[in-house]
């Protein structure tokens, strides 16, 4: 029987330094099923759409894995209309690299 994840836990993979097998303690049809859905959103699309993703990204001001990670979280693409969220992400990206620094 599989156990019932907490009320917060998204059913992912263990984020921890875990010495166990990769899947954690719970079940390894969970950990496979993440794992595939990770390769299959980010495998590699074709030369057409990877120059346009950059193209597009550039235009934007962003890189092109933050206009990647924009269309597979909220499935749709960015354009100028979106200065709001396009300032968000700039703004996210900062705060990442003041923390590399620490």
């Amino acid at each position: 029987m599989a156990r019932i994840p907490k009320r917060s836990h998204n059913g992912g993979p263990p984020l921890d330094e875990y010495k166990g097998p990769p899947w954690g303690k719970g079940d390894p049809y969970i950990f496979l099923a993440w794992q595939a859905a990770h390769a299959k959103a980010w495998k590699a699309p074709s030369r057409e759409v990877l120059l346009l993703r950059m193209d597009r990204a550039e235009r934007l001001g962003l890189t092109y894995e933050e206009y990647t990670l924009e269309i597979l979280e909220r499935g749709r693409h960015l354009g100028h209309e979106d200065a709001e969220r396009i300032s968000a992400i700039k703004a996210a990206r900062k705060r990442r690299r003041v923390r590399r620094l620490d």
